[in-house]
């Protein structure tokens, strides 16, 4: 009975053939909805990211600017030992948001980078790959300047600029900027004996010429990931859904 067996043999090889293509097509659907999912994860955290990283942005330029204001009130006699306290203060601060990158590191730790579009892939490795806000953190949580200020600065008037015209936290604590009305509740012969120390003590001025350096690079490098976010953000909003993901 040849011809039951061969009808049975080509339909035993359809079935398993048909088989083998109903679980490519039910993979590729997974990868689909797995990339799909990757993208609109990422889309959270990089526009989270973009937040957290133009307000470091401020936050430096913020920094920047004091540095600039108190090396012209170092060299003035005169100035407002109020406004040098504060600012050479301020000049030594420095600031640090983490990025939000637990889905990227879910999707590389798994091979699955090829389930996103090559250019949203493409952005997000270049954003991921260097943590710029914490080579800043590291840098200036250690500078010359920040160390030779705070030696001079009494703990009283420390306490004082903390309380008054410090930083500005969000519910979270994350610091989010400056207090733009500055309070210094401190007797003002604390204040001016504090700014007399910081002008006779050549290693501000000079610690204060590295510091800028360090707080530009910090500034320039942060808005360098803000850029790249804007590139990923902007990739995956052109995503075409012939990729296999939809943006």
């Amino acid at each position: 009975n040849w011809t039951a067996i061969a009808i049975e043999f080509v339909l035993l090889v359809l079935g398993v053939f048909l088989g083998i293509q109903v679980a490519n097509w039910n993979e590729a659907r997974a990868s689909e909805r797995l990339g799909r999912a990757y993208v609109q994860r990422l889309t959270v955290e990089l526009g989270q990211d973009l937040v957290t990283r133009r307000e470091l942005v401020e936050y430096y330029a913020a920094v920047l600017e004091s540095i600039e204001h108190t090396n012209v009130l170092l060299a003035e006699p005169e100035s407002d030992p109020k406004e040098l306290v504060i600012n050479a203060y301020r000049a030594s601060e420095f600031n640090y948001r983490a990025p939000s990158r637990a889905t990227w590191d879910a999707i590389v730790s798994s091979g699955d980078t090829g389930l996103l579009p090559q250019d949203v892939a493409a952005a997000a490795a270049d954003y991921f790959a260097y943590d710029s806000a914490h080579n800043a953190r590291d840098i200036l949580s250690q500078s010359a300047y920040r160390h030779r200020v705070r030696t001079i600065v009494p703990l009283q008037l420390q306490k004082a600029l903390r309380a008054g015209c410090s930083d500005v936290r969000n519910e979270n604590q994350d610091i989010t900027g400056f207090k733009s009305d500055c309070a210094l509740d401190i007797e003002p012969a604390m204040v001016a004996t504090t700014a007399a120390a910081l002008r006779a003590d050549p290693a501000v001025q000079e610690s204060l010429r590295y510091q800028y350096s360090d707080v530009y690079s910090a500034h320039a490098n942060i808005k360098g990931d803000a850029a790249a976010i804007d590139r990923a953000l902007a990739a995956i909003k052109g995503a075409q859904p012939a990729a296999g993901v939809s943006p």
